[in-house]
């Protein structure tokens, strides 16, 4: 609890997060801030006043890549050094609390680091069940599933930051009552809850990172939405995986949740049946207990939560992602995206994505009396929340969200 700034009890934002973001106030450039409560901590107004002890050129940034290239000694202990503040009633930070203290209603946040590369994992055994039963009813996993992390490279440069407008895709389609292929808009557009692991460390290109040392190189944790035309993607997807179904957008909630904060909510990983490959061994718990909801809001109606999840379900754990990334050599660099792939629970109203929740388009998602939703539809307003609570302690992820507009 702080003493002498008025912080809500039930804010996803409390002295135990205290996450990193980049934001702007007005006609300001984008600098880098820390959110707490309902204000963000204007960290290049600290470096000037001399609290903090950091580079010049850093802070004013508009992305996190040159503050997360400081290390996570130095970021860590500016994340602890501002809790310590938070708590003294002769904090320093009160003398500059009107020029470095900015109410979130005052800001606009911006993509939290500059995406050089993006990977989007395959890690939830129940969702990848869910959608293989939809081809392969009595195998639904692929012989490698249990063996191998699945992933595949996405497109960095449509990665969005919460807030930004969606257009729905066009692309080819091949309509079930159709020989051949149709161009048009996709009619199957679909969400998918994930988290984003940024990356905080450049790896040597030929290096193979452990599972030891593979959280080391993430500096936190954020929410993911990586948009999908289902129709689009289920024409293109062989031989080679997804193109134009997956790669028109990802969006992404501004602050960057550290791994130290989240440490109170590891958890263990699901038993892992047949044992892994010895380069995937891990010790510890290596899960995160977070609490996931998608709620859906049609245009001129009410939110409605179609799906609450976790991201403790993942059968494939960051450290395990990250040492099948870099297994053949391939190195990461700060600012890279590693997303989970949906995260679904094991019950129907834990499913990760339209597909799963309306059984590919037959069993539409009643909403009301008069709205129901196979897919989403133009208007739609889609927002992924996040948040963990233990012990008294609780702090989260605050949103990620996206409209749906039609396309050109």
């Amino acid at each position: 609890m702080t003493h002498w700034l008025n912080i809500p009890a039930d804010t996803d934002f409390s002295i135990h997060n205290l996450p990193f973001g980049i934001f702007s106030v007005g006609k300001n450039s984008p600098r880098v801030g820390v959110r707490i409560g309902d204000y963000v901590i204007d960290l290049e107004q600290l470096r000037k006043f001399g609290l903090l002890a950091v580079p010049r050129n850093v802070c004013n940034q508009a992305n996190l890549n040159a503050f997360i290239n400081l290390g996570k000694n130095k970021t860590s202990a500016i994340r602890l050094q501002l809790q310590e503040w938070l708590r003294q009633e002769n904090s320093p930070l009160k003398r500059y609390f009107n020029q470095a203290f900015h109410p979130i209603a005052s800001v606009k946040m911006h993509l939290p680091v500059k995406v050089g590369d993006y990977t989007d994992f395959y890690s939830s055994l129940e969702h990848a069940t869910n959608v293989g039963k939809m081809f392969r009813p009595d195998n639904p996993l692929v012989a490698n599933w249990k063996h191998v992390p699945i992933a595949y490279h996405g497109r960095a440069s449509s990665i969005v930051v919460s807030g930004s407008p969606v257009i729905r895709p066009k692309g080819q389609i091949k309509p079930a009552d159709s020989a051949v292929p149709v161009f048009s808009p996709t009619k199957e557009m679909d969400f998918e809850v994930e988290i984003g692991a940024i990356i905080g460390k450049n790896s040597v290109l030929g290096q193979s990172i452990s599972t030891t040392e593979a959280e080391s190189y993430v500096f936190g944790l954020v929410l993911f939405n990586d948009w999908s035309a289902r129709d689009i993607q289920r024409w293109e997807y062989q031989p080679l995986g997804p193109f134009l179904g997956k790669n028109f957008a990802s969006s992404v909630s501004p602050w960057v949740v550290t791994l130290d904060a989240l440490a109170h909510f590891r958890t263990e990983t699901p038993q892992q049946d047949p044992e892994p490959l010895p380069y995937l061994a891990f010790e510890g718990k290596r899960n995160f207990d977070i609490e996931l909801e998608v709620n859906l809001i049609p245009q001129d109606k009410q939110a409605y939560t179609i799906s609450r999840t976790n991201f403790k379900y993942m059968y494939w754990n960051i450290a395990q992602q990250i040492a099948h990334h870099t297994i053949n050599g391939c190195n990461l660099k700060i600012g890279d995206i590693l997303a989970s792939g949906t995260i679904s629970g094991q019950k129907p109203d834990s499913y990760g994505s339209m597909l799963e929740l309306s059984l590919g388009g037959k069993q539409p998602i009643v909403l009301d009396s008069d709205t129901q939703r196979a897919f989403l539809e133009d208007g739609d307003t889609l927002i992924i929340t996040g948040f963990c609570q233990k012990d008294g302690i609780r702090l989260g992820f605050g949103e990620v969200s996206g409209k749906i507009v039609a396309s050109n």
